[in-house]
């Protein structure tokens, strides 16, 4: 048995006396410190406290008293002995990694929530925001998976029978890692597109897309998929490798600003300079139109229609949507007002034939 070389009970009552003396110790001084960083935060526009005290308080409940009782180990050696004080070192060693590691991961949203103040996507000119936020959201995730690694190792490595067992796992890694390459190829060629989408960026966290022939906004990227937030708010989610092996549109890859089009298809007597007129004083009285860009052009002439096109620019993909509907209802309500005759037609040529004309009554 464990305490048999122990000489008196009392030692060990004195022992888990001991225990409960440091570990409420543990708790007072974690109280204290978030109290500290609590009084911070109140008296601060920092965004730091405010995101440890929702991050990392919880995690650091046990961590306070698991390192007091670690750091009070001497005082415990005299009264167990060094065997069971072992016992308890190795017991607690284990347990202070797991919560070393939750708190680093923890610490990972701390530093998220650091960078989405620094750099804020609700801005109209977003795009260096958006890259910043694609790039750390997908270095998180890794940094998260290689602190599991990493946690994982230290606890295999941390004792003689965990040591053994790791030495046989790695002495069979090759013929495992074939076998669970060769089952999840798929799985791993997403895990390394998400890295190299996190370099080099195709698509950024609200990148306006076209996939499969929808129309939304880059919502959320992860190592293995990607959701796209289509306009009826609808999710289409895809394999991240999908958008290095697919064409796809991408409306807002060097810039939020874009130009809408509004094509409307008309009679040869469409009068396109005063279409050019009323789209000047559409464009300028819409709080939508940036400003830039403003044009009438007829862009192509069938046997029946005239196809002509209004452009119109706006800061981001979403007001130029708004904007487009804006200037096409705006077009129609003015043809409709004052030039009616130039809205589509479909001509007939009569002609009167004899048998027609003989047919005619006689005065």
């Amino acid at each position: 048995m464990m305490f048999e070389h122990l000489g008196e009970w009392r030692n060990v009552s004195t022992a888990i006396g001991i225990i409960l003396v440091v570990m409420l110790i543990g708790l007072l001084l974690y109280l204290l410190f978030w109290r500290i960083v609590r009084g911070f935060a109140r008296h601060t526009s920092s965004v730091l406290d405010d995101s440890l005290l929702a991050h990392c308080r919880r995690p650091t409940v046990a961590l306070f008293p698991l390192t007091a009782i670690y750091l009070a180990r001497p005082l415990l050696a005299v009264q167990l002995g060094d065997e069971p004080t072992a016992y308890l070192a190795a017991i607690l060693e284990v347990l202070l990694t797991l919560n070393a590691a939750w708190v680093l991961i923890r610490l990972l949203l701390v530093a998220e929530d650091v960078v989405s103040r620094r750099f804020d996507v609700s801005a109209s000119d977003n795009l260096r925001a958006r890259a910043v936020h694609t790039q750390f959201r997908i270095i998180r995730r890794i940094a998260a998976v290689v602190i599991g690694l990493l946690t994982a190792a230290i606890l295999l490595a941390s004792s003689e029978d965990f040591r053994e067992l790791g030495t046989g796992i790695l002495a069979s890694a090759g013929v495992v890692g074939l076998v669970v390459g060769f089952a999840a190829q798929k799985t791993l060629g997403n895990l390394l597109a998400g890295i190299q989408i996190a370099i080099t960026q195709p698509i950024r966290l609200d990148d306006v897309v076209i996939v499969e022939g929808e129309w939304g906004w880059i919502e959320e990227i992860t190592l293995t998929f990607v959701v796209v937030r289509v306009w009826d708010l609808r999710r289409v989610v895809l394999p991240i490798g999908y958008f290095l092996e697919n064409p796809f549109q991408n409306w807002t890859r060097v810039s939020a600003e874009i130009l809408g089009t509004v094509c409307l298809y008309l009679d040869y007597t469409a009068p396109v300079a005063a279409i050019r007129e009323e789209l000047q004083r559409i464009a300028g009285q819409s709080p939508l139109w940036d400003g830039n860009v403003c044009g009438v052009q007829v862009t192509d002439a069938s046997a029946q229609t005239l196809e002509v096109r209004a452009l119109v620019s706006a800061v981001d993909s979403g007001k130029a949507w708004d904007l487009r509907c804006e200037v096409r209802e705006g077009l129609i309500a003015f043809l409709q007002a004052n030039h009616p005759d130039c809205l589509p037609k479909v001509r007939a040529l009569v002609r009167e034939t004899a048998e027609d004309s003989s047919s005619l009554p006689v005065a």
